[in-house]
């Protein structure tokens, strides 16, 4: 199986910039698309950023221009820079995979346990 552990995540004023790391470990055979979800109370869980495993990246267009992702293959690992944070950019953010397990043929979904952003104004 796979474990997703995020870090980073904290309390920032706004215009204060954080950056999140997600490590995947486990018998990982291969990770596909990797992305950075985020959910604020009482609103549904909606993509922030993502990347493909060709590298195409895409951005919600609340976060377009202030945020980016990117990732390192080599470390199974994905990157949330987040600069000129806003207030309504406070929220539980969750890393998400799309990957297969050696030993499977398939691919699965994986979420990491979330990380709390807050941005003070």
């Amino acid at each position: 199986q796979v474990q997703l552990v995020e870090s980073g995540g904290g309390l920032v004023q706004a215009g204060g910039s954080l950056r999140l790391s997600c490590a995947a470990s486990g018998s990982i055979a291969r990770l596909n698309a990797m992305a950075w979800y985020r959910q604020a109370p009482g609103k549904q869980r909606e993509l922030v950023a993502a990347v493909t495993s060709g590298g195409s990246t895409n951005y919600a267009d609340s976060v377009k221009g202030r945020f980016s992702i990117s990732r390192d293959n080599a470390k199974n690992t994905v990157y949330l820079q987040m600069n000129s944070l806003k207030p309504e950019d406070t929220a539980v953010y969750y890393c998400n995979v799309v990957g297969r397990v050696v030993g499977i043929w398939f691919d699965r979904t994986y979420w990491g346990q979330g990380t709390q952003v807050t941005v003070s104004s």
